[in-house]
């Protein structure tokens, strides 16, 4: 059994083995079309960038979709990395190369304040303001990748 490990200033947390990268890109591709709503995470309603990785992480670990302690819109700029805290309490690190299914995490201005599920090819599933969940090209994100975890496999 393989067991993840990921570190931030709470401490270290081992994770069950990951999910199966297709298994995620399958649910995350379920939300493409879902309106942007900020706070929110219901497939085909509503959500945001947390939201639907909130939504996905119900999908394929199973069980109600988490809570994200201490969420704030203005997440982008507070100090300390609420982004990074928030997927060590929920998620898992990711394996050493990225894989189809990761939660990448992005710096926008200089600090981590976006997240989206890479996806083959180049591409990305993320909630984009205004507009909804896409899948889109990953492009000049590519740059501005900040970290990258994984989603733990069903409980």
């Amino acid at each position: 059994m393989r067991a993840a490990v990921i570190r931030c200033k709470m401490g270290a947390r081992v994770m069950p083995n990951l999910a199966d990268p297709d298994a995620v890109l399958a649910a995350a591709r379920l939300w493409v079309g879902t309106p942007y709503v900020l706070g929110a995470a219901l497939r085909g309603a509503g959500c945001d960038c947390v939201g639907l990785i909130r939504g996905v992480l119900a999908d394929v670990a199973g069980g109600p979709v988490p809570d994200v302690p201490g969420w704030r819109v203005d997440w982008a700029q507070v100090a300390g990395r609420p982004l990074f805290e928030a997927a060590a309490l929920h998620l898992a690190a990711a394996l050493p190369e990225p894989r189809h299914g990761d939660v990448i995490a992005f710096r926008i201005a200089g600090r981590e304040a976006h997240v989206g599920i890479l996806a083959p090819r180049g591409r990305v599933i993320h909630a984009v303001e205004r507009i909804g969940v896409v899948e889109v090209p990953l492009g000049a994100y590519a740059d501005r990748i900040a970290f990258r975890v994984a989603f733990p496999a069903a409980r």
